[in-house]
């Protein structure tokens, strides 16, 4: 199937005009065909009156040796176009043309103007004519008439191939030139997203079907973007005034622990308020940074450097973090480079992914984190020995508030950490995806940033109960 409208519309237009001068071909046919036939008739018509001039009106007292000598003297010269056949119907023949070879013109009864074929001679068109008492039956060849109309139906073979490619070429640039408001209202659709709302579809001065059709686009557009700013701004107003009551609420919490005129039972229930409080903190915090992120409210101080360092780092602590709840940690590195990029937010990024992991993964299980450089971006994949995540499910992690029961124990999550590791990667201009660990068993978690310069460099890893270096070998 042909999904391209320009195609279509080309494919369309060299039909109509192909099939329409087809249409007229055909009837330029029959026109030239009775043109032709036409003069022929007229030919004969000629030959006829012609003969008859030369028997005279006093034909009828003539004998038949005189009317065969006329006619013959008459007919001498034309025999190279004529067949000619005198007879005196139900009696004798009066003139027969030497031409004919002994083979009769064919009779059509009831017509006086017919074709007809001879063997050995061809086609004739045949006129009849009446001169009491005889029959004049005059034929001319209709060949070259023949060959005219192959050649015409050759010719308009031709000229309709022609037509088909000449027709598809201007019909396919026609339909570009038409559809070119339809391309820029496509264009600046997929421009226009959540972070760009701003941006309009541009409308021609001409009223017709396409501007009507910007025009509602770009209301709908102007009705989105004032939806958005109405949630986003619902989103940071609530989380900021949110923050207030809250912390005097654990402000009172914290002094009446402080009193110690609590008895042990009340004294626990506020332990557990002051740890609902703090993780209701830490939910408002990610939703208002994940409002300004999709706003493009945040800009991050974004400098070449090499990662080694973080990695380093970051392990050190993912050692201690994995020892504590009995798994085992893996950091392998490849190759050298350069990498765009803010350390306390990538640092957030890769600790964020490792409590996952770590939850994910049963105990004595390994975490594997793999730093790579080439085609030009940084990769870094975080794998697990969890249960893993169905394949329909691997976008959907990344949505805010999402949080599957088959990867931890741990219910409390707030299910915006992997929401904000894709906004943090997406600040970065890179990507971020989740697939099937190596063995089809767990998760790996990959996110990549363009790289600014490439070095050369060997794999070197580490594992939990070694130190790891800072560089690669």
């Amino acid at each position: 199937m042909m999904r391209s409208i320009s195609t279509r519309l080309a494919a369309w237009y060299a039909l109509a005009a192909t099939v329409t001068l087809a249409c007229l071909f055909v009837v330029g046919y029959q026109l030239l065909e009775s043109y032709l036939i036409h003069g022929l008739d007229l030919l004969n018509t000629a030959e006829f009156e012609q003969i008859r001039a030369r028997l005279g009106p006093d034909y009828r007292t003539l004998s038949l040796a005189v009317v065969n000598e006329r006619i013959r003297t008459t007919t001498e010269y034309a025999s190279v176009l004529f067949y000619f056949d005198v007879n005196i119907p139900k009696h004798s023949t009066v003139f027969y043309s030497s031409n004919l070879h002994g083979r009769p013109i064919p009779d059509v009864p009831k017509k006086h103007r017919y074709d007809a074929s001879i063997p050995g001679i061809g086609p004739l068109r045949v006129a009849e004519f009446i001169l009491p008492p005889f029959d004049v039956t005059i034929a001319t060849s209709s060949a070259q008439v023949l060959k005219v109309m192959d050649g015409y139906v050759e010719v308009c073979a031709g000229l309709l191939a022609a037509m088909l490619v000449v027709s598809t070429v201007i019909g396919f640039g026609l339909s570009r030139l038409a559809l070119r408001p339809v391309r820029l209202i496509r264009e600046t659709a997929n421009r226009i997203r959540s972070d760009n709302l701003s941006e309009r579809i541009p409308v021609s001065g001409v009223r017709d079907e396409i501007s009507e059709l910007a025009r509602l686009l770009n209301q709908m557009f102007d009705r989105l973007e004032s939806s958005f700013k109405q949630v986003r701004r619902f989103a940071a107003e609530a989380s900021h005034e949110l923050k207030t009551p809250l912390s005097l609420i654990r402000l009172q919490a914290e002094k009446l622990l402080v009193a110690g005129s609590l008895s042990p039972a009340d004294e626990e229930s506020v332990q557990m308020q002051l740890e609902e409080l703090a993780r209701l903190n830490q939910i408002i915090e990610e939703l208002l940074f994940l409002s300004r992120a999709e706003a493009r409210a945040i800009t991050l101080q974004l400098k070449p450097q090499d990662p080694s360092r973080l990695l380093h780092t970051f392990a050190q602590d993912a050692r201690v973090l994995t020892e504590h709840h009995g798994r085992s940690f893996v950091l392998v590195r490849e190759g050298e480079g350069l990498v765009a990029f803010e350390a306390q937010r990538i640092r957030q990024v890769l600790l964020n992914l490792l409590a996952n992991a770590v939850e994910a993964t049963a105990r004595d299980g390994v975490i594997t984190v793999r730093s790579t450089f080439g085609s030009g971006v940084w990769r870094v994949s975080l794998e697990d020995q969890g249960r893993g995540v169905p394949p329909n499910e691997r976008e959907r992690i990344f949505e805010r508030f999402v949080r599957l029961g088959d990867r931890g124990s741990d219910e409390r999550g707030s299910g915006l950490g992997l929401a904000i590791c894709r906004s943090i990667i997406e600040l970065h201009h890179g990507r971020i995806w989740a697939e099937a660990a190596a063995g089809g068993q767990g998760l790996k978690v990959t996110f990549e940033i363009p790289a600014t310069q490439l070095l050369g460099g060997t794999a070197r890893s580490a594992s939990a109960g070694e130190p790891v270096s800072s560089q690669s070998a």
